[in-house]
């Protein structure tokens, strides 16, 4: 499945009331880390059928960076059943993102 970009509008419907995990990757386009991160994004979503893999543009959505306490990008929150359960900023392999996901 691809990513799903989300916005202020869509985060409640597509993470909050979402059943199972989400990941949800805070991202900034001036980023050069977090265009590091994205093709490893893209991944996850295409080979992970039971997650939901999710993208938030911090600067088109600043309530919801501060509302989960994003202060360095990319971070990464995984939601089980709508609660923040996992947090990790940084580049990182990917396999470090696929052990947040168990």
């Amino acid at each position: 499945m691809a990513v799903l970009h989300l916005s202020a509008e869509n985060f409640k419907q597509e993470v909050l009331e979402a059943k199972g995990k989400v990941l949800v990757d805070f991202f900034a386009t001036w980023c050069g880390p977090c265009r590091m991160m994205s093709p490893i994004v893209d991944q996850l979503a295409d080979e992970l059928a039971d997650v939901k893999v999710c993208k938030v543009d911090i600067d088109q959505a600043e309530a919801l960076a501060t509302e989960y306490g994003v202060e360095v990008v990319p971070t990464f929150i995984v939601f089980e059943n709508g609660e923040a359960v996992k947090s990790v900023s940084g580049v990182m392999p990917k396999p470090v993102i696929l052990d947040m996901l168990k």
